[in-house]
């Protein structure tokens, strides 16, 4: 990787949102809690989230990534909030396709994970940058499998 690619990678843009993750505070008494680790580069991120008729109310995370990791969850910290499952599976499932496939954004709240297009020529980044939606994803998943049993 040259120089001049990895400025284009870590853009200011990325760099001041890894610089400023919202919701880093882990939660008390959450509904579910879900730990991920990126097995390439050892980036691995917690989730808490707490669910309330169905969306997210309140959600902490410990995030132990690179820059990109960092940005992602981010950009998924502050828009989190309000969310239900499926809103967190479309994002998850559009980052993926993004990244892998130069598809469409993720949709509003998350459309600011645009920022990280530039990583898609970057696979090795790719689990990291994944890691917030995927244990949301996963972290959602679970509160819905105890809530039908």
């Amino acid at each position: 990787m040259s120089d001049s690619d990895l400025i284009k990678l870590y853009s200011q843009r990325i760099l001041g949102l890894a610089s400023d993750i919202p919701r880093q505070d882990r939660l008390e008494a959450p509904d579910a809690t879900v730990k991920r680790r990126a097995p390439l580069c050892g980036s691995t991120v917690t989730v808490d989230v707490k669910v309330t008729d169905g969306k997210i109310s309140d959600y902490g995370q410990d995030v132990r990534a690179c820059a990109l990791g960092q940005a992602a969850a981010a950009v998924v910290g502050a828009n989190v909030v309000g969310c239900d499952r499926a809103q967190i599976h479309a994002a998850r499932d559009a980052l993926k396709a993004m990244l892998k496939e130069d598809g469409p954004t993720p949709e509003a709240p998350f459309d600011g994970l645009e920022v990280l297009r530039p990583a898609r020529d970057y696979k090795n980044r790719h689990a990291s940058i994944l890691l917030t939606l995927e244990a949301t994803a996963e972290a959602m998943d679970k509160i819905a499998q105890r809530d039908c049993a």
